[in-house]
Order: structure tokens, then C-alpha cells, then sequence
């Protein structure tokens, strides 16, 4: 038997600060350029009741820990829950089990952060926001922590929901966030755009982007999701979290591809090649850059170690025992 430590989603909340997520997923991302493995999601569909059960796995090999995520998402209780399992990437046994449920956001947030420190222009300090759920927050906070912002426009379909993200976000970051009618209000003056929605049809028209714009694009997960239009896809340097996933199951990248705009060709880098210096990122102010991430386990694996390390330092959390197939299977 081995002890596993598992972790609840109050264990974990408050454990890190939107800068730490931040540095330890830059950490992923450049172990994933010099080499990582990970693998793109894993979506299983069903439609009575409709839900989607989801994984992915990585292995980071300088930080010792390997796992993934897996989540279920709508079926009868119309919600999500996320486990989180963290091994040894050494010896191979499980380490952690986690409620994945409150670092979601920030380790998510994380990325994006990531895509905007390498991809954005140094000067960039205006961001317009479309979405204004969690996945919002966590990508503003987050990216508070790698550019000083100077004005967030924000934008969502619903005006309660998009004046409550103003008034919240504008007393957790000190900076002027202001609800806006449309999302080109949101596009029209920024220098950062970053979409966080399930939409189905592009969210802006790409005409509108002003030359060096940075695109950060969180809802491309599916073949049919489709935040950005086929324009900006075509403007841009266009760089995803992984190759794979750009041509499994995001959205926007696809719909360029049928309709022609585009070929795989187009796909500039993987981030992780853009962190590790394997290749450029931005090379004039006047490039519009996409970062399009719809989720790996590289954000999931260094944040959950993270996560790890300082639950173990503050005597956080219950064990749970796995025995090892060895002993299981001949009944020992």
C-alpha cells in the first residue's frame, strides 16, 4: 500500500497567488519545449442526458510529477467536477488526488498570462475582456500579474453579469474596469483581447483589430466553438498550447482551415517552443499575435505540484490508500 494525499477544493484555495500560477505553468510550458510529453484532450459526448467527460495527460520531468486532468461537465446535475491525479514521475506512484475545482481558473488564467508575456507587445497596458465568468476573472487577474494595465473593457450579452465583473475586477486589480455595450467597444482601443466564452459564432470581427493587437482565445475546445472569426485567424501569428490539439479540436483554427483561409502550415509554434526560446514570438510591434488555448494537462501537472508541495508544508489534507497492481492483482 502507499499513502496518497488528497486534497479538497477549500485545501487548495488560497494555497497560491495568481503570480505563483503563473511562474510554475511558464515553467511547464518551457519543460514541454525542451522536450515534455502531453497530449491533447480526450472528449467522450453523450446526449441523454448531454454532458461531455474529458482528459489529458502530461509528464514534467524536471519537476518530478506526471497526471492529467479529468472532468465531467452538464449530464443530470448540470455542473462539473474535476480530479485531478498526480504521480511520482519517477517511481511511477500516485501522489496526490485532487478537487481540481477552485485552482481551475487560475491555472487556466495562468496560461493565458503565459501566451500574453511572450506574445503581447512590452507596452501593451489596455485589454478588452469578452466573457465574464470565472474564466474571465482568472485570465485578468492573471494577466495583471505579467503587464501593467492601465484600462479593461469588458463585455458580455448579459449587462448585470458584465457590470458585476467591472465593479469586482476594478476593486481586485485597482485598475479602471468599465462595462461596455458590444464587443468591438471592447476590441476597438485594446491592445490585449481576451475571449473567455462558449460561444459558437466569432465573438468580433477581425477587421476591427488594430494592428499589434495580442488575441489570448480560452473557449477553443471543440470543433464547434468558434470565438474567433476566420479574419483574425488569417492576420495573425498564430500559436497554440499544443500542434495536436490546434488540429483535433479548435474551433476557430478548423473553420479557417475549411474554408481555405488557412493550412496547417499557419501554425507558427506550440507556446512551449515560443517559452523555451526554440522559437520567436512577436517580431514587430505592428504583428497580431493569437494565442489559442483550449486546456492541456501542462498547466494542470505544474500547478497541481505546486499545489502539492505547499499542502505537504502546511499539513494540509487527508491520505487515502492505493495498492500497488502487484499486490492487488495476486491478492496479497
Amino acid at each position: 500500500m502507499t499513502e496518497t494525499l488528497f486534497l479538497t477544493s477549500d485545501d487548495i484555495s488560497g494555497l497560491a497567488t495568481p503570480a505563483d500560477y503563473v511562474d510554475r505553468v511558464a515553467d511547464g510550458y518551457r519543460q514541454r519545449g525542451d522536450g515534455a510529453p502531453a497530449d491533447p484532450r480526450t472528449a467522450l459526448f453523450a446526449d441523454d442526458p448531454t454532458g461531455m467527460l474529458t482528459s489529458y495527460t502530461a509528464i514534467l520531468p524536471e519537476d518530478g510529477y506526471m497526471g492529467g486532468y479529468t472532468y465531467s461537465a452538464g449530464f443530470g446535475a448540470g455542473d462539473a467536477w474535476f480530479m485531478t491525479p498526480l504521480f511520482d514521475a519517477d517511481s511511477g506512484e500516485p501522489l496526490a488526488l485532487l478537487d481540481g475545482a477552485s485552482m481551475n481558473p487560475f491555472k487556466t488564467g495562468a496560461i493565458g498570462a503565459v501566451g500574453i508575456d511572450v506574445l503581447a507587445r512590452e507596452n501593451a497596458t489596455r485589454v478588452g475582456v469578452i466573457g465574464s465568468g470565472a474564466q474571465a476573472r482568472g485570465q485578468l487577474r492573471a494577466t495583471a500579474t505579467v503587464q501593467e494595465l492601465t484600462a479593461v473593457e469588458v463585455y458580455s450579452p448579459t449587462a448585470a453579469n458584465r457590470e458585476a465583473f467591472a465593479e469586482g475586477m476594478t476593486e481586485t486589480l485597482g485598475v479602471d474596469v468599465t462595462a461596455v455595450e458590444s464587443s468591438m467597444a471592447a476590441v476597438a482601443d485594446a491592445d490585449i483581447v481576451i475571449t473567455a466564452t462558449s460561444a459558437s459564432d466569432p465573438v468580433f470581427d477581425g477587421d476591427q483589430l488594430a494592428p499589434g493587437t495580442h488575441v489570448t482565445a480560452m473557449g477553443q475546445y471543440n470543433p464547434d466553438k468558434r470565438e474567433l472569426d476566420t479574419t483574425t485567424i488569417e492576420r495573425s501569428t498564430y500559436v497554440p498550447d499544443l500542434r495536436d490539439r490546434a488540429t483535433q479540436d479548435a474551433g476557430s483554427f478548423l473553420h479557417a482551415v475549411d474554408g481555405g483561409v488557412v493550412d496547417e502550415s499557419h501554425i507558427h509554434a506550440e507556446l512551449g517552443d515560443v517559452v523555451a526560446d526554440n522559437a520567436a514570438g512577436r517580431t514587430s510591434d505592428d504583428e497580431i499575435t493569437v494565442f489559442d488555448s483550449g486546456g492541456t494537462a501542462i498547466e494542470t501537472v505544474a500547478a497541481a505540484g505546486m499545489l502539492y508541495e505547499r499542502a505537504r508544508e502546511q499539513g494540509l489534507g487527508s491520505t487515502i490508500e492505493f495498492a500497488p497492481a502487484s499486490d492487488a492483482l495476486t491478492g496479497k
